[in-house]
């Protein structure tokens, strides 16, 4: 409540939510419609037609359903916890005798289920859907999504598995894994976690499942290119792999549910493989806005340190399953890095996926775009200057409604020895420290500023505090004195027993520079500003045309203000320079001549709110 993230909070549940009901159930104008309601109500008998839309549309209404769930678990709201129960009761009459829910096969040929793992998503439908029955049912305490959902996982089991006479078989887009994880810990049947490890265990073992089904469909299907073997991860056995491949949203999937199954069963290789793969991805394949997998073709990651801003992919939902990957290996390891990473992800990617007034949305998150080149530019025609009103393939408004509406549980955890704070959000946290209740209440304007207030209830327990990496100067006080307190990996650890009384972190946030290792070719020479875990961009609009002439200087000043006139209600200002032509000819033997120009920077999350313009996050340092 309050702070930065309170007044999105309020608008996801007062304006998101109900914009993404209305185009699920494509009332949306001049938007691509949806079809997902309406497939849900053709196979419950409702309505006659036949299925519209992707082959994983029902994972939208998914989504949906969970972010409202967390959304009851702020706070309740009659109305919205009976448009979720009429939803659910739709699913519920959608679903056949034998447990199987996924209208796509439902509505065009329910002989085919099961037969084409790697491409058709059942596994990753029903994964979304256990997520949203496991976090209704915390919610509310109503378990009818969450047998549904049991009777769906009963019929996987009956269909896929390592016994006798049933498919070998793993999905080919992760998602499941990390939900029978949710199920085992709402249910405690020991059946859901077995099955996520063995899915995990099982990816890319010899004979290659992925290969030997999709030469039953009678398809040629080659280790090599972007939608080869990498494509699925399933090229090597996860322990082997030490590069994250292929699809990125599919890629963190899978790390996300190789964490869980980790965790719940103390498999130490399996840990192990999480952190070679999250050193790989975020030392040298993230961009610095916490966008992952550059490349369209795809969908995917290329190679280390290849990073084009102008052809960035940067799914949404890539940054969104980042952030999942993140708080599952600070549940593991309490490393001030997964949260930094977290920190990049959400305050910039993330938050740029939707527009300020969240009735539009971004797929692809680039770091730089030429509106005419968009139109014109094959190569660049997904980097779009403004975010559409809905997609056919929407994975990613509701991927956003359902991460922001469980923020809590990204910001705050606890030990049988602490509590720990990993992302500062104003408001208030009841967490079980053992066998002890704290009530955790927190102050703050952060990112704006770096100054955070806490009051701990009193216990035996101890208090952790991330450090962000950029972070070089702070205080902590409390009652106005220097608070004992130890730094380790990114953490200020604050023993027990806690007492009573105000707890300050002041943690300085000037304006600083960004520079990309050399080995990143695209960003050779160039300069990128942040202030806190907030990247800035240049846009059109503030700058001029032509961006790509301007330049910063490397020792001019910078100047971080507060400007509500601006999207973003921030900014930083510069001096730089702006690079004119002396001669209309194509080559010259001069460079041209160099002006003095004013240079403002906003928050990147908050471009393209003012039309559509030019925008960059790097530009070539002097």
């Amino acid at each position: 409540e309050g702070g930065f993230f309170g007044p999105i909070l309020r608008d996801v549940r007062e304006k998101m939510l109900p914009y993404q009901w209305q185009a699920l159930n494509d009332r949306v104008q001049d938007s691509e419609p949806s079809g997902c309601i309406r497939n849900f109500e053709i196979a419950a008998g409702r309505k006659k037609g036949s299925h519209h839309g992707f082959v994983f549309q029902d994972s939208d209404l998914a989504k949906w359903l969970e972010a409202v769930a967390y959304q009851l678990q702020m706070s309740p709201d009659a109305a919205l916890e009976r448009l979720a129960d009429e939803a659910i009761e739709l699913v519920e009459q959608a679903q056949m005798p034998d447990g199987y829910l996924n209208t796509y096969y439902q509505l065009t040929d329910i002989t085919k289920r099961y037969t084409n793992l790697r491409d058709d998503h059942e596994l990753y439908t029903a994964g979304h859907m256990m997520e949203a029955a496991t976090a209704y049912y915390l919610a509310t305490g109503k378990d009818r999504l969450l047998k549904v959902m049991e009777r769906m996982a009963e019929n996987i089991m009956a269909h896929i598995g390592p016994q006798p006479g049933k498919l070998p078989g793993y999905p080919g887009h992760e998602e499941i894994e990390l939900a029978l994880c949710k199920m085992y810990d709402v249910t405690g049947k020991e059946e859901y976690l077995r099955l996520a490890e063995y899915f995990i265990n099982q990816r890319g073992q010899a004979p290659n499942f992925f290969v030997a089904e999709q030469k039953k469909l009678g398809r040629d299907y080659k280790p090599g290119g972007a939608y080869g073997y990498t494509y699925a991860q399933h090229h090597l056995p996860v322990r082997e792999q030490t590069t994250l491949e292929g699809h990125s949203v599919r890629a963190l999937y899978l790390l996300s549910g190789m964490a869980d199954v980790a965790m719940r069963t103390g498999d130490e290789s399996l840990k192990a493989a999480c952190e070679t793969l999250y050193r790989n991805v975020t030392q040298k394949r993230m961009y610095v806005t916490g966008g992952v997998g550059s490349s369209r073709l795809g969908e995917a990651f290329t190679l280390d340190y290849d990073l084009p801003g102008d052809t960035a992919y940067a799914e949404t939902c890539a940054s969104i399953a980042l952030i999942f990957f993140c708080r599952r290996m600070l549940e593991m390891s309490l490393q001030g890095d997964y949260a930094d990473t977290m920190e990049r992800a959400l305050y910039n990617t993330c938050l740029a996926g939707m527009s300020l007034d969240m009735q539009r949305f971004f797929y692809v998150n680039p770091l730089s775009v030429d509106p005419q080149a968009s139109r014109l530019d094959d190569r660049k025609r997904h980097a779009l200057p403004e975010r559409p009103k809905w997609f056919g393939c929407a994975c990613c408004p509701p991927n956003l409604a359902r991460l922001l509406s469980s923020l809590a549980l990204y910001a705050y955890s606890a030990t049988e020895e602490a509590v720990m704070v990993h992302l500062y959000l104003q408001g208030e946290a009841d967490l079980q420290v053992g066998s002890q209740e704290a009530r955790l209440s927190l102050v703050t304007d952060y990112p704006a500023e770096g100054k955070v207030l806490l009051r701990v209830t009193p216990g035996t327990y101890g208090l952790r505090l991330h450090l962000p990496a950029w972070c070089a100067k702070y205080t902590l006080l409390q009652n106005g004195k220097p608070l004992a307190h130890e730094v380790k990996d990114g953490y200020l650890h604050i023993p027990g027993p806690l007492h009573a009384g105000d707890i300050i972190l002041d943690m300085d946030m000037p304006p600083y520079r960004v520079y990309a290792n050399p080995a990143v070719r695209e960003e050779i020479g160039k300069v990128a500003l942040a202030r806190g875990p907030m990247v800035f961009c240049l846009e059109e609009v503030d700058n001029g045309k032509g961006l790509h002439r301007l330049s910063l200087p490397r020792d001019a000043a910078l100047a971080w203000s507060r400007d509500d006139s601006l999207p973003g209600g921030q900014k930083i200002t510069a001096r730089g320079t702006r690079l004119t032509a002396d001669t209309d000819a194509l080559y010259a033997a001069g460079p041209g001549s160099t002006q003095t120009a004013e240079l403002t920077f906003i928050p990147y999350h908050a471009w393209a709110n003012r039309g559509e313009n030019e925008m960059t996050v790097w530009l070539r340092e002097a």
